[in-house]
């Protein structure tokens, strides 16, 4: 097993003595931060676990799974957040402070799992995961190996790759393979260590297009296609595992592009690999769209009520919580209420999910169900693009204890149910609303601060389409603002030259980069 080392040359490209039961340590701090909303993301946002209990995230590392028995596995520290704004400097200083020191108290190991998002950014900091690991590198030393988990709107750079072993990310947008993919990076660093084989050469290419994940979904073409050549690449002979990354769009980074890395034993396997999927990307450029039609949102209002669909399902894109909207931006909700449509309650049922407003919420559970408020809610973060909304309505329903929310309130306001939270919450499953006393099957219309719907409300809908709507995750990215991105992008620059696409091969031994 290792011993603590600061960072150095990794060893050469030479066979390692097989480890029976290797101890592997597990930690990781993951969340999406954008860069374009003003909220900021403190440390229990992250909730993070510890020891013993961080293996509970994991069920393949449950008691009795195979893979629990291969190694001994050592929980440091995990912590993810709901995506949300830039982390604070005060934040990230507690929290990778304490996941170091926990790792220093372990002890020498033969492995380290790094779980992570990808797209985290800090106060003061560039590529925050490579600088993390390189700390991490310093306590483990350059022979323990390293094994990255990463959503696929993460954002890789060469020093991230460099200080990883095996690197790999979800294939799958929206991602119903998040599971199956951490399970991926685990099984595969226990298998190299078993194996005692060298470790392996990386192929990265940086392609230089940034695209919202909405327009890069899977469930269509062309990422239907660029990802199923994922599977392909990795089943060559020589190859271990093969990833392409989006990248994440809403924050200012030179890292923030697409990007592809191809692992294994052959170098020339992985470097052909990599080319074929950052060529197949970068020809796809083009070709990408929105996963559902887009408009205005009084366009799709009055299109949701001239038809016949139901429910018919609106994503409130521009602050989508799970993109690092605020999630409180009133502007949407706002437009809907100007609507004669809704304005008695005999019109259009309309569920609206939701609005942070704790000062509402404890004005609600005060007066309990069936009272008629008035409360004031929303822009205390982003107050941007409107301001705060007065509604007066009857409390339809209440609930406590939510891990995200902390408390729900549903307000009748009109026809119109619109869920106001202590805490930002994001709305994915059925249960979110039926929990709170409400039908969506039975709604005629369900606005959601969402960007592609996940698949519980996808399979629900009668009807959809997504509303450009404003706010931190605007879908309109050339209208945000990026000025500290790599130039020629794509859509920046669209007639950008052709980028320069050969794979750059990260051999073992190769000296550890300077921060990107």
């Amino acid at each position: 097993m290792s011993a603590p080392h600061s960072e150095a040359p990794r060893p050469a490209d030479r066979p390692r003595t097989p480890v029976a039961r290797p101890v592997i340590a597990v930690a990781g701090l993951g969340i999406e931060s954008s860069t374009f909303s003003p909220a900021r993301t403190a440390a229990p946002a992250f909730h993070p676990s510890r020891g013993a209990d961080v293996l509970t995230r994991y069920p393949f590392l449950a008691g009795g799974e195979p893979l629990r028995a291969a190694a001994d596995w050592r929980g440091v520290l995990v912590g993810k957040s709901l995506p949300g704004g830039t982390v604070t400097a005060e934040a990230y200083a507690a929290l990778s402070g304490e996941l170091l020191d926990r790792l220093r108290e372990l002890g020498p190991v033969d492995g380290l799992w790094f779980d992570i998002h990808g797209a985290m950014t800090v106060e003061g900091l560039d590529d925050a995961e490579a600088q993390l690991l390189a700390r991490i590198r310093e306590i483990v030393g350059p022979d323990t190996i390293v094994s990255t988990s990463m959503d696929l709107h993460g954002n890789v750079s060469r020093p991230l790759v460099h200080r990883s072993d095996l690197i790999t990310c979800y294939r799958m947008a929206p991602h119903e393979d998040a599971m199956e993919t951490k399970e991926r990076a685990a099984r595969n660093l226990v298998d190299l260590l078993h194996s005692g084989a060298p470790r392996p050469v990386k192929a990265w290419v940086p392609v230089p297009v940034l695209l919202a994940g909405e327009q890069t979904s899977t469930r269509i073409e062309p990422a239907r296609s660029v990802y199923a050549a994922v599977a392909d690449v990795e089943s060559t002979s020589g190859v271990t595992d093969a990833a392409i990354w989006v990248g994440y769009a809403w924050a200012d980074e030179p890292r923030n592009h697409a990007a592809v890395v191809v692992t294994g034993p052959d170098r020339a396997a992985v470097a052909a690999g990599a080319e074929r999927l950052a060529r197949g990307f970068w020809d796809a450029r083009h070709a990408f769209e929105f996963v559902a039609p887009t408009g205005t949102l009084d366009d799709l209002l009055d299109e949701a009520l001239t038809s016949t669909a139901r429910p018919y399902f609106i994503s409130d894109t521009g602050d989508n919580p799970t993109a690092g909207g605020a999630g409180d931006v009133t502007w949407s909700l706002e437009r809907l209420f100007a609507r004669p449509e809704f304005k008695d309650p005999t019109g259009p049922t309309v569920l609206y999910a939701s609005l942070p407003g704790p000062a509402a919420v404890d004005t609600a559970v005060a007066a309990g169900v069936g009272a008629t408020v008035t409360v004031t809610a929303g822009a205390e973060v982003d107050d941007r693009h409107a301001g705060p909304l007065t509604l007066t309505g009857t409390v339809h329903a209440i609930r406590h204890g939510d891990p995200n929310a902390e408390t729900e309130v549903v307000l009748r306001v009109g026809s119109v149910y619109v869920i106001l939270t202590r805490l930002r919450k994001p709305y994915h499953h059925e249960h979110d609303f039926t929990d709170l006393d409400l039908t969506p099957r039975q709604a005629d219309l369900v606005i959601v601060k969402i960007g592609y719907l996940e698949p519980e409300l996808f399979a629900m809908a009668a009807g959809w389409k997504m509303a450009l709507t404003p706010g931190g995750v605007d879908q309109d990215l050339l209208r945000l603002g990026h000025h500290r991105v790599r130039r020629p992008l794509f859509p920046f620059d669209p007639a950008m030259p052709d980028p320069d696409l050969t794979a750059r091969v990260i051999a073992p031994s190769d000296e550890p980069p300077a921060q990107a």
